[in-house]
C-alpha cells in the first residue's frame, strides 16, 4: 500500500464521519458530557471541556447507567458463564472427548476474559452504544494476558463495513508526543524531523498520527509475513512520504457494533439515546425553570422608596435606615406564585419517557435474577413486550460484539498456544457459540409462554371429549417435542435432558416389563381358574353338571 493511497481511504471515511459529527458533539453534551472527543489537538494540549451548566437534570445519566450495567450484567457478566461452544450436528453424537475438549476451551477463554482488561473496557462500550448507538474497542494480543482491550469513545475513530454491512476498517486520527513517536515505531523509522527533536530532548512536542486497519487486497497468496496478513495495518504522518510502520492482522482487531441502522447504506448505528434527546432537551429547560420559579418566590423582585438610605439589608433581622416616616417600606414588584404541581407532573412524564427508552425498569428487573429475587420466566412475564423490542438489538450485538469478540479470542489463543489438541472428531467441524447469559434465558424464558398455552389448550380439549372418552386430539401434540423446548427455554442444563434414543429404549423397556407383568397375571389367574374347576363337585345340578353330561338336551 502507498501513502497516498492511504490518504485517499481516510479522507473517505473522514466525509462520512463529518456527517454525524454534528449529532454525536449535541448527545455528549446532554447524555454524556465526560464522553466523545472531536478535537485531538485541542483535548491533547487543554483537556476536554464540560459545561457543568447544561446538566441540571440526572435522569438521563441515571438511565444509562443502568441500561450499561443492564447490559453488562445480562449480556456477559464477569460473575458467571454466558456462553457455550457447540459444534455442527446432533448433540448425541458428540462423544465425551468433544464435550470435554469444547468445555475445557470455553474456560481457557473465560480465564482469559477474567485476566484481561475486557470487562472494563465493555463496560466503557456498553455506555457509549447506549449514548451515541456507535461503539467499538480494539483487541490486540498481549503477552502477559494473551489479549489488551483498548476502549475507543466516538468520534475518536472512523469506520467503514463491506458489502455485506459488516465493519472491516478503521481509521483513527490522533496526537503522539516527540517521545512516544520514538517509542512506538523506534528512532529509524520516525522523521529526520522528529529524531533531531528526541536527541534535543523536546520529548512533549506533539505531532498528528493516523493509523488505518483495512482488508489487505493486495496480499499474495501464499506468502508469509506481517505485511501479507487479510488485514493491512498502516501508521503515518501527514505530509511525509514513508509509513511509520506497515505490518498485518490475521483477524479484524476492532470489535464495533451499532444498536441498530437505519439505512442500509449508513456505517453508524441509532438508538435510545437520539430518541431521547428531545426530551432531554425539555427536562433541562424545565428543570431551569423550577429554579427560576423557586427563586423568584424565595427571593422575589423588589421595589424601594427612593428615600431609603444605604443599601437594604434583606438578611433575618437586618437593619435599613430611611430619611422620614413616610411609606417607604421594601415590597416585591409582583406576587410570585408559580405552578409547581403542574410543572413537577410534567418533569415526571418526561423522567419516564427517558427512562423507557433506555429499558430502565427492564433492566433493573433482570439484574434481580442474578440476586435471587426473581426468575427469568417471571422477568419475561412482566417485559415481554420490552423484550420483543430489544430482540433486534441483542442480535445485532451477539453478531458484531459477541460473536467477533470470541471468535478473535480463540485464534489468538490458538496461535499462542494454549488450547488443548482437538480430538480427531471435531476435524473439518464448525465450531459454534450459543449464550446462556441471564438476557439470553429470559428471551427463551417468553417462547415458553406459548408452549405454556399450547399444552392448557390440548388439556381443555382433552377435557371436552374425556366424558365420551374420546381424545384423539392429544395426538396432535408432541409432548415430547414441547417437554424439550420448554426445557431449553428456560435454561435447563443439556446434562437434564436424555437423548431421545435413551428415551425410547426406557420407555420400550418399560412397555416389555408391563407385558411380561401382565402375561404373568394372566397365567397366575387361568392356573387358580384352572385349581377351582377341578376343585368343583359334580351331580349337584350345577351348570358344570351340564356341560360335563354334554350339555342341554332340546
Amino acid at each position: 500500500m502507498k501513502i497516498s493511497d492511504a490518504n485517499s481511504i481516510f479522507s473517505q471515511l473522514k466525509s462520512e464521519y463529518d456527517l454525524w459529527v454534528a449529532a454525536w458533539k449535541e448527545l455528549a453534551r446532554y447524555l454524556a458530557p465526560t464522553s466523545g472527543s472531536f478535537d485531538a489537538e485541542a483535548k491533547s494540549k487543554q483537556g476536554q471541556k464540560i459545561d457543568a451548566k447544561t446538566i441540571l437534570d440526572s435522569t438521563a445519566a441515571r438511565a444509562v447507567a443502568i441500561l450499561a450495567a443492564g447490559m453488562m450484567s445480562g449480556l456477559t457478566s464477569p460473575s458467571r458463564s454466558w456462553f457455550e461452544l457447540t459444534i455442527d450436528g446432533p448433540q448425541q453424537e458428540q462423544t465425551n472427548a468433544v464435550k470435554r475438549w469444547l468445555y475445557d476451551v470455553k474456560q481457557v477463554i473465560e480465564r482469559v476474559f477474567a485476566k484481561s482488561n475486557l470487562y472494563a473496557c465493555l463496560r466503557n462500550f456498553y455506555e457509549e452504544i447506549a449514548v451515541f448507538c456507535t461503539g467499538a474497542f480494539v483487541v490486540e494480543e498481549d503477552y502477559e494476558t494473551v489479549i489488551h482491550c483498548r476502549p475507543l469513545t466516538i468520534g475518536e475513530f472512523m469506520l467503514a463495513h463491506n458489502n455485506r454491512g459488516r465493519i472491516d476498517t478503521y481509521g483513527r486520527e490522533f496526537y503522539m508526543t516527540v517521545a512516544q513517536l520514538v517509542g512506538e515505531f523506534g528512532l529509524e523509522n520516525v522523521p529526520h524531523a522528529i529524531a533531531q527533536q528526541y536527541n534535543d530532548k523536546k520529548y512533549t512536542n506533539q505531532y498528528k498520527v493516523r493509523h488505518l486497519i483495512m482488508p489487505n487486497r493486495e496480499r499474495t497468496p501464499g506468502a508469509i509475513g506481517n505485511k501479507n496478513m487479510p488485514f493491512v495495518s498502516v501508521y503515518w504522518m501527514d505530509g511525509q512520504e514513508r509509513f511509520l510502520r506497515e505490518s498485518g492482522y490475521e483477524d479484524f482487531p476492532v470489535i464495533a457494533s451499532r444498536w441498530e441502522v437505519k439505512r442500509p447504506n449508513d456505517t453508524y448505528g441509532r438508538g435510545p439515546g437520539w430518541t431521547v434527546l428531545g426530551d432531554v432537551k425539555m427536562l433541562q429547560k424545565m428543570q431551569k425553570k423550577k429554579l427560576e420559579a423557586l427563586d423568584k418566590s424565595i427571593d422575589p423582585p423588589l421595589m424601594v422608596s427612593n428615600k431609603v438610605q444605604g443599601e437594604i439589608n434583606l438578611m433575618p433581622g437586618g437593619l435599613t435606615r430611611h430619611s422620614d416616616t413616610t411609606d417607604s417600606a421594601v415590597r416585591p414588584v409582583y406576587q410570585v406564585q408559580p405552578d409547581l404541581k403542574s410543572l413537577e407532573y410534567s418533569i415526571e412524564q418526561t423522567r419516564q419517557r427517558i427512562s423507557e427508552q433506555f429499558f430502565a425498569d427492564m433492566f433493573l428487573m433482570i439484574s434481580n435474577i442474578d440476586a435471587g429475587k426473581m426468575t427469568a420466566t417471571e422477568v419475561a412475564e412482566r417485559t415481554q413486550e420490552k423484550m420483543m423490542m430489544l430482540g433486534p438489538v441483542l442480535e445485532r450485538l451477539k453478531n458484531e460484539l459477541l460473536d467477533p469478540l470470541i471468535e478473535r479470542t480463540f485464534n489468538i489463543c490458538n496461535r499462542a498456544g494454549i488450547l488443548p489438541p482437538p480430538p480427531e472428531e471435531i476435524q473439518g467441524r464448525d465450531i459454534n457459540v450459543s449464550y446462556i447469559s441471564m438476557i439470553a434465558q429470559a428471551q427463551k424464558a417468553t417462547a415458553l409462554n406459548s408452549i405454556r398455552q399450547g399444552a392448557q389448550f390440548a388439556a381443555e380439549l382433552a377435557q371436552v371429549q374425556a366424558a365420551n372418552a374420546q381424545a384423539e386430539v392429544l395426538d396432535v401434540v408432541d409432548f415430547d417435542g414441547a417437554l424439550r423446548e420448554g426445557l431449553t427455554a428456560i435454561g435447563a442444563t443439556p446434562k437434564m435432558v436424555r437423548p431421545k434414543e435413551e428415551v425410547q429404549a426406557s420407555r420400550q423397556a418399560r412397555a416389555e416389563q408391563q407385558q411380561a407383568l401382565a402375561q404373568q397375571a394372566q397365567i397366575a389367574e387361568a392356573v387358580k381358574s384352572a385349581k377351582t374347576l377341578a376343585d368343583t363337585p359334580l351331580n349337584t345340578g350345577s351348570a358344570l353338571d351340564v356341560v360335563a353330561q354334554g350339555g342341554v338336551n332340546e
